[in-house]
């Protein structure tokens, strides 16, 4: 029985990882046409924002894109997806840890990295 128990935690613990990890990319993305939930031009690395050869607001749109299709791949392919959306937040991390800019949000992305990557350990399991 506890092995039934077990499994069934195991899949409801995925499945909320990846409901997050669909919703939060897509919502985050789409966001990034709109700047309804913040300006995400703020959260660029200022040094990164001199070698961007578009506009701030351009280049946050392709990354929104880009966010959008991630929380897609999770929806479809959680394993897969959980390893692209803990790359990306670690990139994005990395890049905010580097100027030193926005550490909280570095330490936040992160700790979802970690989550991500963890949705996607589990649901190599999980069928």
């Amino acid at each position: 029985m506890e092995s039934k128990n077990s499994q069934q935690s195991l899949l409801q613990t995925l499945n909320l990882l990846k409901a997050t990890f669909v919703i939060v990319p897509i919502v985050a993305g789409a966001d990034k046409f709109t700047n309804l939930l913040t300006h995400w031009d703020q959260y660029l690395n200022p040094s990164i924002i001199t070698l961007l050869p578009v506009s701030t607001s351009t280049f946050m749109m392709i990354v929104g894109v880009i966010e959008i299709i991630a929380g897609i791949i999770v929806l479809r392919k959680a394993e897969i997806g959980g390893y692209i959306v803990a790359a990306w937040l670690t990139a994005i991390a990395l890049s905010l840890i580097i100027e030193f800019h926005y550490v909280d949000v570095a330490i936040r992305d992160l700790v979802m990295a970690i989550s991500a990557f963890s949705m996607a350990r589990i649901s190599k399991f999980i069928k």
